[in-house]
């Protein structure tokens, strides 16, 4: 026999007196399930109450005040949208944010980690769009592959950063003095792979390296073994049988870090 919900209802709430006592056991589990579905529903549809309301508010208002720490020294204008938090999901008490991705930029499509309670053992993450406005540089003109960038090729546009290549470089520092290694053409932002820093070293040169340490600070000849760069960590030979590896700290000049 098939009996539909409103049926169910009926007969729950009916005079059973009459019914088989199969029947009646049947019915019993029937009911049972019926009405922990509709406690469920009630409980779904209810209106959250003011306690969850205000430490929801309290979640967001340490996510908004953390994203704009984060990025106010990116641009002069900083605007935040957060996605509400899942209802569904137990009231976060003394929440700490924080960024998955410590090498990610605060800017554009962001999601926060928020760290719960008092030990942080509960962890939830929240969605949010950083929009920071302010200043980046482009190029003033065309600029051939192989040339040094100097500050004459360069100028300011100001904008929304989050619309920009997560590879754009926005500031001067980032950009001169380094070698475009394709051909860039004007308005057009300068993108990290575009750039290359101008080598200090070159292989087969005959460099000094420099070891210093508390009280003393040497220094012997040898033979780079690759192209440098500022910063950079290339091998240097200084006999037959003895290489080191050794930092670019200028033209010709390589220091051994301890």
């Amino acid at each position: 026999m098939h009996y539909t919900p409103g049926l169910m209802l009926a007969v729950c709430s009916s005079n059973l007196s009459d019914f088989p006592m199969r029947h009646l056991l049947h019915f019993a589990a029937r009911c049972s399930a019926i009405f922990n579905g509709f406690l469920l529903l009630l409980y779904v549809g209810a209106p959250q109450p003011a306690w969850a309301q205000t430490t929801d508010q309290a979640l967001v208002d340490a996510v908004q005040q953390f994203l704009y720490q984060e990025a106010q020294a990116l641009g002069e204008e900083v605007v935040i949208d957060i996605a509400p938090p899942s209802p569904h999901l137990p009231a976060c008490l003394q929440p700490t944010p924080f960024l998955p991705n410590a090498d990610q930029a605060p800017i554009g499509r962001v999601s926060v980690g928020v760290r719960c309670g008092e030990a942080g053992r509960q962890t939830r993450y929240l969605q949010a769009q950083v929009d920071v406005i302010g200043r980046y540089i482009v190029a003033s003109q065309d600029i051939e592959r192989g040339a040094l960038i100097t500050a004459a090729m360069l100028t300011q546009r100001e904008g929304n950063l989050s619309d920009l290549s997560s590879q754009a470089l926005t500031s001067e520092d980032e950009v001169v003095g380094k070698v475009a290694q394709r051909p860039i053409r004007s308005g057009s932002t300068f993108q990290a792979h575009f750039l290359q820093a101008p080598s200090l070293v070159e292989r087969g040169q005959r460099v000094t390296v420099i070891a210093e340490g508390t009280g003393f600070r040497v220094s012997r000849e040898g033979e780079a073994l690759a192209d440098g760069a500022q910063g950079e960590t290339i091998r240097v030979r200084f006999g037959p049988r003895e290489i080191m590896n050794a930092r670019v700290i200028g033209q010709g000049t390589l220091m051994v870090d301890f």
